[in-house]
């Protein structure tokens, strides 16, 4: 993942986290906000209310994938925060792919 399309500094998750939307499953919650850039920016987040540090990567890694699946056919321009849930790692990868497509549809950004 390029650096450009990685949220870091703290005014940008402030700008999302209050002037943007969010949608959420049992696993998963999605916030979002159109940047008015020509790509993506992307986080994924996994608080210590998860587990140890080798179960929030577990965490992340999954999310990734999930996003890097559909990746091609989300709308262009938005900042995303992808912030898991306690119960994501119990939860099949299958059905976890099924679940984030489901949010995206919900926020139309395919």
């Amino acid at each position: 993942m390029l650096k450009k399309n990685v949220l870091r500094r703290n005014k940008d998750f402030s700008k999302i986290y209050n002037k943007g939307k969010s949608f959420a499953t049992k696993y998963i919650v999605i916030f979002y906000k159109k940047n008015n850039l020509g790509y993506n920016r992307t986080a994924f987040l996994a608080s210590k209310k998860i587990g140890k540090s080798v179960v929030r990567n577990k965490a992340r890694r999954r999310m990734k994938e999930v996003y890097n699946i559909y990746k091609d056919k989300i709308d262009e321009g938005y900042d995303l925060i992808f912030i898991a849930r306690k119960n994501i790692i119990d939860v099949n990868f299958n059905y976890l792919i099924k679940t984030t497509e489901y949010l995206l549809k919900k926020i139309k950004l395919f």
